[in-house]
Protein backbone atom coordinates (compact mmCIF):
# COMPACT_ATOMS: atom_id res chain seq x y z
CA UNK A 1 0.00 0.00 0.00
CA UNK A 2 1.69 3.29 -0.73
CA UNK A 3 2.30 5.89 1.83
CA UNK A 4 2.79 9.14 0.39
CA UNK A 5 0.99 11.52 3.18
CA UNK A 6 0.30 14.05 0.73
CA UNK A 7 -1.01 12.11 -1.99
CA UNK A 8 -3.08 10.16 0.59
CA UNK A 9 -4.65 13.63 1.87
CA UNK A 10 -5.22 14.79 -1.48
CA UNK A 11 -7.40 11.47 -2.66
CA UNK A 12 -9.30 12.04 0.67
CA UNK A 13 -9.90 15.04 0.10
CA UNK A 14 -11.60 14.38 -3.58
CA UNK A 15 -13.36 11.60 -2.16
CA UNK A 16 -14.95 14.53 0.12
CA UNK A 17 -15.81 15.97 -3.09
CA UNK A 18 -17.09 13.24 -4.78
CA UNK A 19 -19.48 12.10 -1.87
CA UNK A 20 -20.77 15.50 -1.39
CA UNK A 21 -21.87 16.12 -4.99
CA UNK A 22 -22.76 12.39 -6.49
CA UNK A 23 -23.22 10.81 -2.85
CA UNK A 24 -21.78 7.61 -1.95
CA UNK A 25 -23.19 5.00 -5.28
CA UNK A 26 -21.13 7.55 -7.21
CA UNK A 27 -17.80 7.04 -4.58
CA UNK A 28 -15.78 4.76 -7.01
CA UNK A 29 -11.92 4.68 -6.62
CA UNK A 30 -11.94 5.99 -10.76
CA UNK A 31 -14.29 8.90 -9.48
CA UNK A 32 -11.96 9.65 -7.02
CA UNK A 33 -8.76 9.27 -9.06
CA UNK A 34 -10.63 11.47 -11.90
CA UNK A 35 -11.19 14.13 -9.13
CA UNK A 36 -8.12 14.40 -8.06
CA UNK A 37 -6.31 14.17 -11.47
CA UNK A 38 -4.25 11.40 -10.97
CA UNK A 39 -4.02 8.38 -12.74
CA UNK A 40 -6.30 5.48 -12.88
CA UNK A 41 -5.82 2.87 -10.36
CA UNK A 42 -3.81 5.61 -8.20
CA UNK A 43 -6.63 5.45 -5.03
CA UNK A 44 -6.65 1.37 -5.36
CA UNK A 45 -2.91 1.77 -4.08
CA UNK A 46 -3.85 3.92 -1.36
CA UNK A 47 -6.62 2.40 0.47
CA UNK A 48 -7.43 -1.50 1.47
CA UNK A 49 -11.39 -0.79 0.04
CA UNK A 50 -14.07 1.78 -0.52
CA UNK A 51 -14.98 1.06 3.75
CA UNK A 52 -11.15 2.03 4.20
CA UNK A 53 -11.83 5.04 2.29
CA UNK A 54 -15.22 5.95 3.99
CA UNK A 55 -13.45 5.87 7.34
CA UNK A 56 -10.52 8.09 6.45
CA UNK A 57 -12.95 10.65 4.76
CA UNK A 58 -15.03 10.26 8.17
CA UNK A 59 -11.82 11.35 9.97
CA UNK A 60 -10.98 14.22 7.67
CA UNK A 61 -14.25 15.29 7.55
CA UNK A 62 -13.99 15.60 11.25
CA UNK A 63 -10.51 17.49 10.60
CA UNK A 64 -11.71 20.11 8.28
CA UNK A 65 -14.89 21.15 10.60
CA UNK A 66 -13.66 21.12 13.51
CA UNK A 67 -12.92 24.62 15.51
CA UNK A 68 -10.07 26.69 15.43
CA UNK A 69 -8.35 25.94 18.88
CA UNK A 70 -7.18 29.89 18.73
CA UNK A 71 -10.73 30.65 18.22
CA UNK A 72 -12.00 29.14 21.10
CA UNK A 73 -9.78 29.95 23.12
CA UNK A 74 -10.43 33.32 22.51
CA UNK A 75 -13.95 33.28 22.64
CA UNK A 76 -13.37 31.83 26.10
CA UNK A 77 -12.22 34.86 27.79
CA UNK A 78 -15.96 36.13 27.59
CA UNK A 79 -18.44 35.52 30.78
CA UNK A 80 -19.77 32.19 30.57
CA UNK A 81 -23.47 33.73 29.17
CA UNK A 82 -25.90 33.00 26.41
CA UNK A 83 -24.17 35.14 24.54
CA UNK A 84 -20.65 33.42 24.30
CA UNK A 85 -23.00 29.94 23.60
CA UNK A 86 -24.31 32.26 20.66
CA UNK A 87 -21.14 32.98 19.32
CA UNK A 88 -20.40 29.26 19.75
CA UNK A 89 -23.04 28.24 17.40
CA UNK A 90 -22.79 31.13 14.98
CA UNK A 91 -19.34 29.78 14.79
CA UNK A 92 -20.67 26.07 13.99
CA UNK A 93 -22.73 27.77 11.41
CA UNK A 94 -20.20 29.77 9.80
CA UNK A 95 -17.77 26.48 9.30
CA UNK A 96 -20.94 24.77 7.90
CA UNK A 97 -21.36 27.36 5.38
CA UNK A 98 -17.53 27.90 4.68
CA UNK A 99 -16.90 24.37 4.26
CA UNK A 100 -20.53 22.97 2.33
CA UNK A 101 -18.72 20.63 0.88
CA UNK A 102 -17.34 18.90 4.01
CA UNK A 103 -21.16 19.50 5.36
CA UNK A 104 -22.56 17.82 2.60
CA UNK A 105 -19.96 14.69 2.78
CA UNK A 106 -20.82 14.11 6.42
CA UNK A 107 -24.84 14.23 5.44
CA UNK A 108 -23.87 11.52 3.14
CA UNK A 109 -21.79 9.64 5.48
CA UNK A 110 -25.35 9.75 7.79
CA UNK A 111 -27.26 8.47 4.46
CA UNK A 112 -24.68 5.60 4.10
CA UNK A 113 -24.87 4.82 7.45
CA UNK A 114 -28.41 3.92 7.38
CA UNK A 115 -27.50 1.33 4.46
CA UNK A 116 -24.57 -0.23 5.93
CA UNK A 117 -24.53 -1.85 9.12
CA UNK A 118 -20.67 -1.97 9.55
CA UNK A 119 -20.08 1.29 8.32
CA UNK A 120 -23.34 2.37 10.97
CA UNK A 121 -21.69 1.39 14.00
CA UNK A 122 -18.39 2.94 13.21
CA UNK A 123 -20.51 6.09 12.26
CA UNK A 124 -22.57 5.98 15.05
CA UNK A 125 -19.20 5.69 17.36
CA UNK A 126 -17.93 8.89 15.93
CA UNK A 127 -20.94 11.15 16.23
CA UNK A 128 -21.71 9.84 19.40
CA UNK A 129 -18.17 11.00 20.67
CA UNK A 130 -18.60 14.25 19.25
CA UNK A 131 -21.78 14.86 21.04
CA UNK A 132 -20.35 13.64 24.37
CA UNK A 133 -17.20 15.81 23.92
CA UNK A 134 -19.40 19.06 23.53
CA UNK A 135 -21.22 18.08 26.73
CA UNK A 136 -17.57 18.05 28.69
CA UNK A 137 -16.74 21.00 26.67
CA UNK A 138 -20.07 22.87 27.66
CA UNK A 139 -19.48 21.30 31.78
CA UNK A 140 -15.59 22.27 31.80
CA UNK A 141 -16.30 25.68 30.92
CA UNK A 142 -19.13 26.56 33.14
CA UNK A 143 -21.51 27.87 30.16
CA UNK A 144 -25.21 27.87 31.35
CA UNK A 145 -27.41 24.76 31.55
CA UNK A 146 -26.45 21.11 31.37
CA UNK A 147 -25.97 17.84 29.31
CA UNK A 148 -29.88 18.46 27.97
CA UNK A 149 -29.15 22.07 26.81
CA UNK A 150 -26.21 20.25 24.75
CA UNK A 151 -28.46 17.81 23.37
CA UNK A 152 -31.22 19.96 22.38
CA UNK A 153 -28.88 22.33 21.00
CA UNK A 154 -27.15 19.99 19.31
CA UNK A 155 -30.72 18.91 17.38
CA UNK A 156 -31.83 22.17 16.92
CA UNK A 157 -28.30 22.85 15.18
CA UNK A 158 -28.04 20.50 13.15
CA UNK A 159 -31.47 20.79 11.38
CA UNK A 160 -31.04 24.23 10.81
CA UNK A 161 -27.65 23.30 9.17
CA UNK A 162 -29.56 21.08 6.79
CA UNK A 163 -31.96 22.44 5.88
CA UNK A 164 -29.93 26.51 5.20
CA UNK A 165 -27.36 24.25 3.28
CA UNK A 166 -29.98 21.76 0.78
CA UNK A 167 -32.66 23.97 0.91
CA UNK A 168 -32.67 27.22 2.11
CA UNK A 169 -35.66 28.67 0.82
CA UNK A 170 -37.55 26.60 3.37
CA UNK A 171 -36.86 28.86 6.07
CA UNK A 172 -36.22 32.46 3.82
CA UNK A 173 -39.30 34.35 5.71
CA UNK A 174 -40.80 31.47 8.02
CA UNK A 175 -40.05 34.33 10.82
CA UNK A 176 -41.01 37.25 9.76
CA UNK A 177 -38.08 39.98 10.52
CA UNK A 178 -35.64 36.83 11.78
CA UNK A 179 -32.67 36.82 8.78
CA UNK A 180 -31.59 33.28 7.85
CA UNK A 181 -29.55 31.91 9.10
CA UNK A 182 -28.01 34.35 11.77
CA UNK A 183 -30.77 35.36 13.21
CA UNK A 184 -32.39 31.81 13.40
CA UNK A 185 -29.52 31.01 15.45
CA UNK A 186 -29.94 33.76 18.07
CA UNK A 187 -33.34 32.71 17.99
CA UNK A 188 -32.43 29.00 19.05
CA UNK A 189 -29.99 30.09 21.80
CA UNK A 190 -32.78 32.27 23.51
CA UNK A 191 -35.22 28.62 23.48
CA UNK A 192 -33.40 26.34 24.69
CA UNK A 193 -30.16 28.28 26.82
CA UNK A 194 -31.56 28.91 30.24
CA UNK A 195 -32.38 32.51 31.38
CA UNK A 196 -29.60 33.74 33.86
CA UNK A 197 -30.94 33.28 37.78
CA UNK A 198 -31.56 37.01 39.25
Amino acid sequence: MASNPQRRAALVDAGVEVLAREGARGLTFRAVDGEAGVPVGTASNYFTGRDDLLRQIDARLHERLAPDPAFVARLLEAPKDRSLITAFMHDLMDRAQRDRTGYLGLLEMRLEATRRPELRASYTKTVRGDLEDGMEFHRAAGLPGGDETVTILYLAMLGLILEHLTLPGVLDGVLPGVTVPDGLVDRIVTTIVPRPEP
